[in-house]
């Protein structure tokens, strides 16, 4: 029998998932308890009561058993009915792919894109709900990863709740790493990930939804109910005697858990301050290299990602390559439109420390420096 091991792991400074904290990794190892045990219910309505804390939000938020994108495709079917005009904002290519979604459960879909190193302008969102007063949802990547851009989240959200539409927002990759929350920014259902900023393991999609957005999908027909895609069938899983509506990932929860109280001992502020200052180390170490971030304007990038162009003559999987077998640390390739002209590197989670953008940037010194091309 042939026992295969598992390589040792480098620095990863990846754009998710991403280290999780020895917390989180210490809870994955607890005894997993059936989930009809009171006592696991109880403890259960307790984190999401953390949860709704940690998303400032006055309604209990959702957890649903898979990766994020489990929570974006749910957020389309619950929310979006058949006589739905949606408005979907893309600066990159996790905003694009939400379309695909919209148009299989909406009306019609309208695309409102710019370059993927741009971001989109809340004054342009305001014309076209102004030129179509039919769109009833707007949909918006908050952090679009292959960009390393970051979205006016605020800003936009006053204009869609002016206009009165529903705002269906990702933020997968920003939440925890900066001030991103959904009643703040008038976003109706707000889709996150504990694998990303939180710094836990990837398995389960983090949902808010607002409570006009819960009269809408209770009332939409076509809303999945009986399915593994129902927001309906988790709104009220949190209340204690109630049955789940399929086994929930025992040791995940934990994990979120450890997550939780650690984002609430560290202080979100803080929190977001060592996401924006790891980020800040990056981009200067970068331009002092002679490097150019991949954003048009530096005030568009996000806290919790830098994407940067590659040198000349320098290919994107020999240079990653290259950072993984000499350095010891394992950056993102870029995604659709930014693959092979981009390298990101992720400060999100137990990667958000200071430390660690400066030993990336003195490896990319000494592999730049050389006489060659990679």
């Amino acid at each position: 029998m042939v026992c295969t091991m598992l390589p040792i792991p480098p620095l990863m400074l990846t754009t998710g998932p991403v280290p999780a904290y020895p917390e989180v990794l210490a809870a994955l190892g607890s005894p997993v308890i059936y989930d009809y045990h009171p006592a696991f219910q109880t403890w259960y309505a307790a984190v999401i009561e953390k949860l709704r804390q940690a998303l400032r939000t006055d309604i209990a938020p959702v957890i649903m058993q898979g990766e994020a994108i489990l929570g974006i495709e749910a957020a389309a079917a619950a929310l979006i009915a058949k006589d739905d005009v949606v408005l979907n904002l893309v600066s990159g290519v996790y905003g694009r792919g939400f379309a695909g979604w919209a148009a299989r459960y909406g009306k019609e879909v309208i695309e409102l894109a710019v370059l993927y190193d741009e971001i989109i302008d809340p004054q342009a969102v305001r014309e076209i709900l102004h030129r179509r007063p039919d769109i009833s949802v707007v949909s918006l990547c908050h952090h679009d990863t292959p960009s390393g851009t970051l979205n006016p989240l605020h800003e936009i959200g006053a204009v869609v709740a002016e206009h009165g539409a529903f705002l269906i927002v990702d933020a997968v990759s920003s939440f925890g790493g900066m001030d991103a929350h959904p009643q703040d920014a008038h976003v109706d259902i707000f889709i996150t990930s504990p694998s990303k900023c939180l710094g836990s393991t990837p398995g389960l999609s983090l949902i808010a939804v607002s409570e006009r957005a819960w009269a809408k999908i209770e009332a939409n027909p076509d809303a999945p109910r009986g399915s593994f895609l129902s927001l309906v069938a988790w709104k009220d899983a949190s209340e204690p005697g109630r049955p789940f509506p399929v086994t929930p990932s025992i040791a995940e929860i934990y994990a979120l858990d450890a997550a939780l109280d650690r984002y609430a001992s560290e202080g979100p502020e803080n929190v977001w301050a060592r996401h924006s200052q790891t980020a800040a180390i990056a981009r200067q170490g970068l331009r002092d290299l002679g490097v150019s971030l991949w954003p048009r304007n530096e005030a568009w990038c996000a806290p919790s990602a830098t994407a940067f162009k590659l040198p000349q003559g320098v290919s994107d999987v020999a240079l990653r390559d290259c950072l993984l077998n000499d350095h010891g640390i394992l950056v993102s390739l870029g995604r659709g439109e930014t693959a092979g002209k981009i390298l990101r590197i992720g400060h999100m989670g137990a990667s958000a420390e200071p430390a660690f953008a400066r030993q990336i940037i003195s490896a990319l010194s000494g592999i730049l420096s050389r006489p060659l091309h990679l």
